[in-house]
């Protein structure tokens, strides 16, 4: 395929994936095959790697996930209520912060030590440019929805 298709392949993609976000419930999971769709693409997964490399991939999503919702309960929450908050308290949640942080970037390290196992170092780099590249179609296409556009 030319960089054109794949181009223009990748934005239907994302295009289909805000309309997909927009309705309840089911958006999430949409979103989560497109992105599928176009890590594979992005990356060039082989048949064999593929098998190998989603299931790793999906444990550290779902790990990820999971850290992100704790940061959520335990920091963002009582960020709001920062007036409320002793100094000792805000000492505490900043303490849960670090070490949120810590095991954000442990998972991270670890991730990475496993995927290249699976995937040449070229390809490594192919997903990381690629995970940002589809977060940065998702926001841009959520931005021209807030703004009416399409």
């Amino acid at each position: 395929m030319n960089n054109i298709t794949k181009y223009f392949l990748s934005l239907l993609f994302l295009m289909l994936s805000l309309c997909a976000y927009s309705q309840n419930g089911q958006g999430r999971d949409k979103i989560k095959s497109l992105k599928v769709a176009f890590i594979t693409e992005r990356v060039g997964l082989t048949s064999s790697e593929a098998t190998s490399f989603w299931p790793v991939y999906n444990e550290h999503e779902e790990a990820l996930g999971q850290l992100r919702r704790n940061e959520r309960r335990e920091v963002n929450n009582k960020i709001n209520d920062l007036d409320l908050l002793t100094e000792d308290e805000i000492d505490k949640v900043l303490d849960t912060l670090l070490d949120l942080e810590a095991q954000k970037q442990e998972l991270n390290a670890s991730f990475l030590s496993d995927i290249r196992k699976i995937i040449s170092p070229k390809k490594t780099f192919l997903l990381i440019r690629a995970e940002i590249d589809f977060k940065k179609r998702l926001l841009q296409e959520m931005q021209k929805r807030r703004r009416g556009e399409r």
